[in-house]
């Protein structure tokens, strides 16, 4: 029985030959149908253009103002809590309450300041991410139609596990950008 399965087997594997031989690889289809590609670096372009250097300075900055603005939350709280600590003793019952009251405010509040602080920073960072692809597109689509691509990926989110730096235009890309950054005012 085994040997009827094999010769099912390699049959089946005959038959299909002439198909596999046939069909093209990839590369080949697309070379031959004059298919011109190309990647891009998104993360590169944000890191090393002027225009997404500019976009992570600000971000940075904001992130740094509502990192300070925790501190002094913080601090007040720290404050406030040696204050009950060191007035349990010689403070009134009613004069502890208040301060224990006053500190749960002040906890709640720290705890909602650092939701919202936390949603502004991701609705700036997408903000300023879609700031910087409304200036890249148009850039992509003026180097794709001058050098006659027929694609160009973003080279890790599409999906892509390789491509050869050959066809990465990043530095293309990001030259451009930069030439443009001043012309547009910013």
């Amino acid at each position: 029985m085994s040997s009827r399965i094999t010769k099912l087997i390699l049959g089946l594997a005959l038959a299909a030959a002439p198909f596999l031989a046939v069909a093209p690889a990839p590369a080949q289809t697309a070379a031959a149908s004059g298919m011109k590609i190309a990647v891009i670096d998104t993360e590169r372009i944000l890191l090393t253009s002027n225009t997404g250097k500019k976009a992570l300075a600000d971000l940075k900055k904001l992130q740094e103002a509502k990192e300070a603005e925790a501190r002094t939350k913080q601090q007040e709280i720290k404050d406030l809590q040696a204050k009950i600590s060191d007035g349990r003793l010689s403070l009134a019952q009613d004069k502890l309450s208040e301060m224990e009251k006053q500190l749960e405010a002040k906890l709640v509040s720290l705890r909602r300041f650092q939701e919202d602080a936390n949603a502004d920073l991701g609705k700036m960072r997408d903000q300023v991410l879609a700031g910087i692809d409304q200036k890249v597109m148009p850039v992509i689509n003026q180097v794709g139609k001058e050098l006659g691509y027929t694609l160009i990926f973003r080279k890790f989110e599409s999906g892509l596990i390789y491509a050869d730096e050959a066809i990465d235009i990043t530095a293309s890309i990001i030259q451009r950008l930069d030439g443009a950054a001043p012309a547009q005012g910013k």
